[in-house]
C-alpha cells in the first residue's frame, strides 16, 4: 500500500479559510488529522457535513488535485450539498472532484471500464418499474403457474432478488431468513432470479443494484483497472458509513488500497436500515479492516437541550454492540422531556392534538412540529384529530392512511356489504382476482345489477371464466363471512381473515406493516355499531385533503408526521415521539431477529435526537373497547433512569363506549384536554412498573 500522507508543515494563517475560528476542536482534528485509515464517529447534532466539508476544503488548500479526491454520499442531494458549500469556502467550485452517491459513482466508472465485464459504454439503467415488468416477463417465459396459489408479486419478487445481491446471500437463504411461507416455491423463485440476471445481461442493461455489484466485480477481478483508480482516489470520503452494505464497503476497501487515505463519517447509534440490507458491522468493525485507524469522535451537539440528550445518552448505553460515547450540550437548560401516559389511543391523540395548538399559540410555528412513530399504522387516529381541529399536516413515510390501497381494498369490500350495486367498489375488488381483468370484471357485474342484498350474490349462479373460478371461489369465501356479519370491525377482520391476508402477503414487500394497518383499522372500527356511520365518515375523512387543497390552503405551513426511518437527518423544535408501548415499539417482530432489540433502540435514540427544545413521550395505558387490554410501556422507558423525564398527568380521561360511535355519538360537553388545565406535572419514579396504575386515576 503506497501511503499518501500530507506534510505537518501547511500554515493555517495562509489559508483563505479560518478554520480554527470556524471550527470546534473535535472538527477541527478531524479536518487537520484525518490522513490514513480515520473513523470519524459522529453524534447527532454533532456538525457532520460541516466537518467533511472543511475537510475537503482543507485538501484542496494544501495542493490535492481535486480529481484525486473522492466524496461518496447517499444521496444526490447530500453531495451537492456539500459540494455547494466548498464551492461557497473556496470561492470557486472544485472542478473534477469526484462526487456523489454510491450508483451514481459506480455509474460513472462502469461507463469507462464496462466493456472489461461485456457491457457496452451506451449500457441502459432500469429503473424499479423496469426491474418489475422485466420480473413479469421472466415469470411468463418460464410458464409458472401464478393462479393454483397466491404467488409473490413482481415487485416482491424483485424485492427478494434485491436484497439477496445487496446482502450476499442466495435467494434460498433470503426466503429461509425473511418469507419462510413461500419455501416450497423457493425453486421457482430461484429460477426466476437466474433468469432475471440472463434477460438484464441479454439486453445490455443494468438495475441499481448490478450497479454496485458490477464495479466490485470490476475491481476485484481487472487488477489493471483496480490499480489505476486506487491510484488515482489520493482521499475518499465516505458519509453516513454505518448505512453501507457489505457490497458498498468491499467497493470503498478495494478503492483505498494503494494510498489508504480512507475517512468514513457515521454514528453507529443511528443504523437503523437493516432492512435495506445495511450492515452495521461496516463501522464496528472498520478499525479491524484497516490497521492503525485513527478514531475521532465528535460528541458536542448543536441542535438539543441538555436534558433531551440526557435521555438519548441513557438510552443508547443499554446497547452493547456500540462505540462508547456520550453527546454534550452547546443550547442552554430548558424543561425535562414530558412522559405523557393516557388512557387510550384516543386520548393520546387528543393531547398531541391539544398541545401542538398550545406550541403554535406560545410561538413555535407547526413546520417546526412534528410527531414520529415507529410503524405508519400507529398515526391513524391522531390523523382523525388532526382533520377534527384542522391542524393542517404533511405524512412522510408513505400515503395518508385512507389514501393506502390496502385500506381502500378493505372499505370497497365493505361498500359491497353495505350496497351491493356498488360497481366501483366491485371494480376494485373484482381487480384484486386472479384471472379477472376489466372486462371479465363488467361481465361479472352485469350479472347482479339487480341484487338486493349480498346474500343474492351468494345465492346466484355466476358465470366465470374457467381462468377466474378459482380466484371467484376465494372471492366467495370472503363474501360468505361478511354476510354474516354486521358490526364495522367484524367485517374488517372477515375480510383480513381469510384470503386478502394471503394477497397482501403476497403483494407487497412490507405486508406485515400493511397487516397491522388493517388490525388497527379493524381496532378504530370497534368504536361503530352501524356500517353507514363508519362508511360516511371514513369517506369524509378520505376526501378531507383533497377537499382542503381545492380550496386554496395548500401553502399554510404544515406540521409534520412521520415514521422514525424518514425522520433520519432532520430536526424540529418540538417533537412527539407517540404509541411507545411494548410489541409495537420496540416492534415486535424485530425481537426475533439477531441485533433486532438493539436496532429498535437506535430507533428510539434517532427519535429523541430529533428535538431541539420540547420532546414528549406518549403512550396509551388500554386498548380495545369490548374487551380492555393493558398496555405495557415500551422498555425503553421502562430501562431510563429516574429523573430523567417529567410526567404530566391527564386527569381527564375520555373512554369511548363500545355503545357510541367515536365522532357522531361523543357528547360536546365531555371533558377537553387542555394541558394549562390538566398539565399537573408531578415528580414521579418512572422506572419499571411505576408506570401501570389505575385508568380512572388518570
Amino acid at each position: 500500500m503506497k501511503e499518501f500522507v500530507l506534510q505537518d508543515d501547511f500554515d493555517l494563517s495562509r489559508s483563505t479559510i479560518d478554520f480554527k475560528a470556524e471550527l470546534n476542536p473535535e472538527q477541527l482534528d478531524v479536518v487537520l488529522h484525518g490522513d490514513g485509515p480515520a473513523l470519524v464517529l459522529a453524534g447527532a447534532g454533532s456538525g457532520k457535513t460541516r466537518t467533511i466539508t472543511y475537510r475537503v476544503a482543507y485538501l484542496l488548500e494544501r495542493g490535492v488535485s481535486a480529481d484525486n479526491i473522492l466524496l461518496v454520499t447517499f444521496t444526490n442531494k447530500a453531495a451537492k450539498e456539500m459540494l455547494s458549500r466548498v464551492e461557497g469556502l473556496l470561492g470557486r467550485y472544485p472542478v473534477g472532484l469526484w462526487g456523489g452517491t454510491f450508483h451514481s459513482i459506480a455509474n460513472r466508472l462502469l461507463r469507462i471500464y464496462g466493456r472489461e465485464l461485456g457491457y457496452s459504454p451506451s449500457f441502459t439503467i432500469l429503473d424499479q418499474e423496469d426491474a418489475k415488468s422485466l420480473v413479469k416477463v421472466c415469470i411468463k417465459a418460464l410458464n409458472v403457474d401464478t393462479s393454483a396459489r397466491r404467488f409473490p408479486s413482481p415487485a416482491k419478487l424483485h424485492g427478494m432478488i434485491s436484497y439477496g445481491m445487496n446482502s450476499g446471500k442466495t435467494i434460498p437463504q433470503v426466503i429461509e431468513q425473511k418469507y419462510p411461507s413461500f419455501t416450497e416455491i423457493a425453486p421457482i423463485i430461484e429460477r426466476i432470479g437466474e433468469l432475471y440476471q440472463v434477460r438484464k445481461r441479454e439486453a445490455d442493461s443494468m438495475d441499481f443494484d448490478d450497479l454496485l455489484l458490477n464495479l466490485r466485480k470490476l475491481l476485484q477481478s481487472h487488477e489493471g483497472v483496480r490499480r489505476k483508480l486506487a491510484q488515482q482516489f489520493e482521499f475518499i470520503l465516505v458519509d453516513e458509513y454505518q448505512d453501507t452494505n457489505v457490497v458498498q464497503a468491499e467497493i470503498v476497501r478495494q478503492l483505498a488500497s494503494e494510498h489508504g487515505n480512507i475517512l468514513v463519517v457515521g454514528d453507529d447509534a443511528q443504523s437503523i436500515y437493516s432492512f435495506r440490507a445495511a450492515e452495521i458491522r461496516n463501522i464496528l468493525g472498520f478499525p479491524q479492516t484497516y490497521d492503525q485507524t485513527k478514531t475521532f469522535r465528535l460528541t458536542t451537539n448543536y441542535r438539543s437541550t441538555p436534558d433531551i440528550l440526557a435521555v438519548a445518552n441513557a438510552s443508547i448505553t443499554q446497547n452493547k454492540d456500540q462505540f462508547k460515547k456520550e453527546l454534550t450540550a452547546v443550547r442552554g437548560e430548558m424543561e425535562r422531556p414530558n412522559l405523557v401516559p393516557a388512557s387510550n389511543s384516543s386520548q393520546e391523540a387528543q393531547f398531541i392534538a391539544q398541545r401542538i395548538l398550545a406550541l403554535r399559540d406560545e410561538g413555535v410555528p407547526l413546520n417546526e412540529i412534528a410527531v414520529l412513530f415507529r410503524a405508519a399504522f400507529h398515526s391513524q387516529t391522531l390523523e382523525f384529530e388532526l382533520m377534527k381541529r384542522d391542524i393542517p399536516y404533511e405524512y412522510r413515510g408513505g400515503l395518508k392512511f385512507f389514501e393506502r390501497a390496502h385500506v381502500k381494498d378493505i372499505v370497497a369490500h365493505l361498500r359491497i356489504k353495505q350496497n351491493p350495486r356498488d360497481e366501483m367498489a366491485w371494480m376494485r375488488v373484482l381487480g384484486l382476482m386472479n384471472g379477472i381483468g376489466i372486462v371479465t370484471a363488467q361481465k361479472i357485474i352485469g350479472q347482479i345489477r339487480d341484487i338486493e342484498a349480498l346474500q343474492d350474490v351468494l345465492t346466484r349462479e355466476i358465470k366465470v371464466p374457467k381462468r377466474a373460478q378459482a380466484s371467484w371461489a376465494m372471492l366467495v369465501r370472503t363474501l360468505t363471512k361478511m354476510s354474516a356479519e354486521e358490526l364495522p370491525a367484524d367485517l374488517i377482520r372477515a375480510v383480513t381473515g381469510g384470503d386478502y391476508r394471503d394477497y397482501v402477503e403476497a403483494e407487497y414487500p412490507d405486508f406485515m406493516d400493511r397487516l397491522d394497518d388493517l388490525e388497527q383499522f379493524a381496532l378504530f372500527a370497534e368504536g361503530y355499531k352501524s356500517l353507514t356511520t363508519f362508511l360516511d365518515e371514513v369517506s369524509l375523512s378520505a376526501d378531507y385533503g383533497s377537499v382542503r387543497e381545492q380550496g386554496g390552503r395548500e401553502d399554510d405551513e404544515k406540521m409534520v408526521l412521520s415514521t422514525i426511518h424518514q425522520a433520519k437527518g432532520l430536526e424540529w423544535d418540538a417533537v412527539f415521539v407517540m404509541h411507545l408501548i411494548d410489541g409495537k415499539f420496540p416492534i415486535g417482530r424485530a425481537l426475533e431477529e439477531k441485533g433486532g432489540l438493539e436496532e429498535e433502540r437506535r430507533l428510539f435514540y434517532v427519535a429523541t435526537t430529533r428535538a431541539r427544545k420540547h420532546l414528549f413521550y406518549t403512550y396509551p395505558i388500554t386498548a380495545g373497547y369490548d374487551t380492555l387490554m393493558i398496555s405495557q410501556p415500551s422498555q425503553f422507558l421502562q430501562e431510563l433512569p429516574t429523573g430523567l423525564l417529567e410526567e404530566v398527568r391527564l386527569k381527564a380521561a375520555y373512554s369511548a363506549s363500545p355503545s357510541r360511535s367515536r365522532w357522531n355519538d361523543r357528547s360536546d360537553d365531555g371533558p377537553t384536554i387542555v394541558l394549562d388545565e390538566m398539565g399537573e406535572r408531578v415528580k414521579k419514579d418512572i422506572s419499571g412498573m411505576s408506570f401501570l396504575r389505575d385508568v380512572n386515576d388518570l
